[in-house]
């Protein structure tokens, strides 16, 4: 792993830079747990409330992915020049109004706008504020630990908030449901985020002013003109594409090759717990190999488990090896994309890089599930499961190449 040089008066992040990443793991939990994992549970009760097919209630939530895309760029700016405290307090603020908004749509027309906002407000205060705001806090040697235990807590997002989700609506129906979501979102979310979320001694206004703009105006043109940045780019974009088609296409496969759908909705929910096991062996293996090599690796692992599928997963044993090998790489990009940017172009201009990479990315995976859709209908889950294969293996090319160390 390459380390940079820290910033003058960037510590290794300090009691209070501790302080911060607990809150922003649980915010970040809260986050998608509310704004994205709630709405799987909430779209058949959707359909039905609204009168509307499963297909347009889904179209909404592919507007909300779009939308915070759309947002990265405008946040990173932000996100550099500001920080994070009024931004992200913003964006809880505006998340919760929406939340309540969401519960009290009538037709899907306004279930799209609402999305829309919420697709918005969620690039405000999910993992990618969130990392430039941690990275802005620690030192090289102390970010992969804190990037961690942000990715870490806020893998089990799904895990907590699907069931709870589904219980809320068992009992409240689907409007009572995210009202109650949104209490939890507002009165969680809006204070952490104000109260801990600071800018780090060595961002202090005083020292903004002394050297404000041009720094980091140079370091992001200097990403955009690094070959490797857009290699980069291309593997991350190849491997959302794959993961997003997986995550969206696995229950259906599954159950196409005779599972019961309990039993494939089972296996597909190892995915949210392997993608923790996934950046815990990431954080431990980049202790000896450079990160991009053991991202590449991973993403080989992943294609050689859907290429096995068609032989394998007809049988429960063969589909949950399968499945453990995909999804051991199903999150890893969100802990590497930080920490190789960081690495690579330094922190100056970090959320503003970020952003611009993760616009394409989030692009890809919102959809890329579309997409898949079309190869279902003209060559079925052979056709579509060798795509995937290809986009794992065109990303781990790409990330083998990208190499090490600064531009």
């Amino acid at each position: 792993m390459t380390t940079t040089t820290a910033p003058a008066g960037l510590t290794a992040g300090g009691r209070h830079g501790w302080r911060v990443v607990a809150a922003l793991a649980v915010t970040s939990t809260i986050g998608y747990g509310t704004l994205y994992y709630a709405y799987a549970v909430l779209l058949g009760p959707m359909a039905a409330g609204l009168g509307a097919s499963t297909t347009a209630v889904t179209g909404a939530l592919t507007a909300s992915v779009l939308a915070g895309a759309l947002m990265a760029i405008p946040v990173g700016r932000w996100l550099d020049r500001h920080g994070g405290r009024t931004l992200m307090t913003a964006g809880s603020i505006a998340a919760t109004a929406l939340l309540i908004a969401w519960s009290q749509v009538r037709t899907v027309g306004q279930l799209y706008v609402v999305m829309v906002g919420i697709g918005i407000a969620g690039a405000m205060v999910l993992y990618e504020p969130a990392f430039a705001v941690v990275i802005s806090w620690f030192a090289p040697d102390r970010r992969p630990a804190a990037l961690l235990a942000i990715t870490v807590v806020a893998g089990f997002a799904s895990t907590i908030f699907m069931p709870l989700t589904g219980v809320l609506a068992a009992h409240l129906g689907w409007r009572g449901a995210l009202l109650v979501l949104a209490a939890v979102h507002g009165t969680v979310t809006i204070p952490l985020h104000a109260l801990a979320v600071r800018t780090p001694p060595h961002l202090a206004p005083a020292t903004l002013a002394a050297s404000p703009v041009v720094p980091r105006q140079a370091a992001a043109r200097a990403a955009m003109r690094d070959r490797r940045f857009w290699i980069l780019a291309a593997a991350l974009v190849a491997h959302g594409a794959a993961t997003g088609t997986i995550g969206v296409h696995l229950v259906g496969y599954l159950t196409s090759r005779g599972h019961p759908a309990t039993f494939a909705a089972a296996v597909a929910g190892l995915l949210g717990v392997l993608s923790v096991a996934g950046r815990l062996v990431l954080t431990g293996a980049r202790r000896r190999l450079p990160i991009t090599a053991v991202v590449a690796t991973v993403f080989a692992v992943q294609a050689a488990a859907v290429l096995a599928m068609p032989f394998t997963a007809g049988s429960r044993v063969g589909a949950v090896v399968t499945v453990t090998g995909f999804g051991l790489g199903f999150g890893i990009a969100s802990l590497a994309t930080p920490a190789i940017l960081a690495d690579r172009y330094g922190t100056a201009a970090y959320a503003t890089i970020a952003g611009r990479l993760t616009a394409p990315v989030t692009t890809a995976k919102a959809a890329a599930p579309l997409l898949a859709a079309v190869l279902l209908a003209y060559g079925g889950y052979h056709l579509l499961l060798a795509a995937v294969t290809t986009a794992c293996l065109l990303a781990a090319a790409a990330m083998r190449s990208v190499g090490s160390g600064r531009p």
